[in-house]
């Protein structure tokens, strides 16, 4: 993994070192409205690091790849992340502190990352799920050129009732 820059950002790949600072923008309830939990402690979130940062799945079919995303003066704001499966397929998800809601940061850092997943990883497609009722990510999504995949695929990939499936080429095509 490498370091990837926006005209705004820096995303860096995630490590332990970045525990503490995530662990202040990930305690932000606001986050939570749809889904998941906050980290329960610095040491939960620094062990969870420490095991993503192998890259890889156990059976190395997968890559695991993390960035924390940074403004210019190297503050963390969130991440990005994707899982790279073997049939050229990319799993993205992404989460951000709420005061930087809004101002395409994750836009921006979303588009960076499939960037380089296009470019190094050859993937072809993407995929991200999401809440239905998270309209916010669903604006974003469709923006970057996600549309919802058929009930078809989405019960290939297993998802809740109350999830979407979205999907686009990894080109934009």
């Amino acid at each position: 993994m490498r370091p990837l820059s926006t005209s705004r950002l820096i995303l860096q790949p995630q490590t332990t070192r970045h525990a503490e600072e995530m662990f202040a923008v990930l305690s932000d309830p606001a986050i939570y409205e749809f889904e998941n939990a906050p980290p329960e402690s610095i040491d939960w979130l620094r062990t969870r690091f420490a095991r993503l940062e192998s890259r890889r799945s156990a059976d190395g079919s997968e890559h695991w790849l993390n960035w924390v995303i940074a403004q210019g003066d190297g503050t963390l704001i969130g991440f990005v992340q994707a899982t790279v499966y073997p049939d050229d397929r990319a799993g993205v998800a992404y989460v951000l502190a709420s005061k930087h809601w809004g101002q395409g940061y994750a836009t921006e850092a979303i588009e960076a990352m499939i960037e380089e997943l296009h470019e190094r990883y050859h993937v072809r497609t993407l995929t991200a799920v999401l809440k239905r009722a998270n309209h916010r990510s669903l604006k974003m999504l469709t923006r970057l050129g996600f549309t919802a995949a058929t009930p078809v695929r989405s019960g290939e990939i297993g998802i809740d009732a109350d999830e979407m499936l979205m999907e686009r080429g990894a080109t934009g095509k």
